[in-house]
């Protein structure tokens, strides 16, 4: 009988994976108190999506340049050391952020560099945690891995969100940063704990710049990744308006911050129930053919939460996009991760984590443009219908996503 519920053998059988996962856990949920935060301080301080959209277009070349810098790095220094500090300085970051947002006039030009320059650094630290899983499990528990992470990303995504609504409520913006850094010195606390992780040491000698040129020309021929990149650009960038949340809450649905915080956390309820639900994702051979179809499903739920104004079905919807992005994420980073090979792994997850995370803040802009041009409803449906028509756009370019089987 195919399993059904996530495989939890790497927890049980491997203390570094253990350790990776529960630091990573109550980190991501402090950082989801953030999410939350600086967009609604945002909206608050300018009552424009457009702002919103921009803050967090600020925030993806840092976060690029991060993400690249640090796969770079993850494959010349020790990736525990690296990791450290980078918790470390993300921690004094979200003290920044709170210092300021306690002040009686906070400071619009504050927020917005310390959220830059902690999106930089949260891009730093991505690519290297990523590569590291196929370090500390062996092949065959890939798919549980990877599962496991979706659990973390997705219950850090519920109870971030839906605590920073209720913080926000009852004490205040600046509630949120302190707690997302104290939560930054426990990750930093647990990975320190980890046997050190030191580089493969095959290109300690290749000057940096040359080390990325070369994992982008590696992404250029290789088809797979490409198709992998595609698809989770398609869907973030058209099929999440995540910076008109706060704009639907108060104005569609005439809520306050819990409404807000409710809105955020639903994409995570969907993906949990989902991320739990995932064992039989192993048994999937044709894995591009069922990406290309969870991201059409994502989009047509995203069409109808724009089109509904009734709270109940936007969170309904909302939480299937998310559980559709789960089965993605789980299925994108199994493909990838076994077609690339492990002199490229942390520049290939990089880049991957530059999409990942890049690609919602193209969204943020994406959608706040639009909805500032027409309205917040047009922007949402719009981009839920072009989300389906890019899932189709690329079944038309790469046909071989569609149609590769694992064997």
């Amino acid at each position: 009988m195919p399993r059904l519920f996530v495989d939890l053998t790497p927890l049980r059988r491997n203390r570094q994976f253990s350790l990776l996962f529960y630091g990573q856990l109550v980190s991501m949920a402090g950082s989801n108190l953030t999410m939350v935060a600086v967009p609604l301080q945002v909206y608050l301080e300018s009552h424009s999506s457009l702002w919103v959209g921009i803050a967090s277009l600020i925030q993806l070349p840092f976060l690029i340049a991060g993400s690249l810098w640090g796969g770079v790095m993850g494959d010349r220094l020790n990736r525990r050391t690296l990791l450290v500090v980078d918790s470390f300085i993300l921690a004094v970051l979200s003290g920044g952020l709170a210092l300021n947002a306690q002040l009686h006039h906070s400071h619009f030009a504050i927020l917005l560099s310390l959220a830059a320059l902690a999106a930089g650094f949260a891009g730093f630290s991505g690519p290297i945690r990523t590569a590291v899983i196929p370090k500390l499990v062996p092949e065959s528990q890939l798919v549980a891995a990877y599962s496991l992470n979706q659990v973390i990303v997705n219950l850090a995504s519920v109870a971030g969100p839906g605590a920073a609504g209720l913080l926000i409520a009852s004490v205040g913006l600046s509630a949120c940063y302190w707690i997302d850094a104290v939560t930054f010195l426990c990750l930093m606390l647990f990975t320190a704990l980890m046997a050190s992780m030191p580089a493969s040491g095959e290109h300690t000698g290749t000057r940096m710049l040359r080390a990325m040129g070369d994992g982008w020309r590696y992404v250029r021929s290789h088809a797979t990744a490409q198709a992998v990149y595609l698809v989770d650009l398609n869907a973030m960038v058209f099929g999440l308006p995540r910076a008109l949340f706060p704009a639907v809450a108060l104005t569609l649905y005439h809520g306050g911050p819990r409404t807000v915080g409710l809105l955020y956390a639903a994409p995570g309820a969907g993906a949990v129930v989902m991320a739990v639900l995932t064992g039989w994702l192993e048994n999937i051979h044709r894995r591009g053919r069922l990406v290309v179809l969870v991201v059409m499903t994502w989009g047509g739920a995203i069409a109808i939460f724009g089109l509904v104004h009734i709270v109940w079905v936007g969170l309904v919807c909302l939480a299937i996009a998310g559980a559709t992005d789960v089965i993605s994420t789980i299925l994108r980073n199994t493909i990838l991760q076994t077609a690339i090979t492990d002199e490229f792994r942390s520049r290939i997850s990089s880049i991957q984590m530059a999409v990942v995370t890049g690609g919602p803040r193209l969204g943020d802009f994406e959608s706040g443009l639009v909805a500032g041009l027409t309205t917040t409803e047009f922007s949402i449906v719009s981009g839920g219908i072009a989300c389906i028509m890019g899932a189709v756009a690329l079944i038309r370019w790469r046909p071989t996503f569609w149609n590769d089987a694992v064997r």
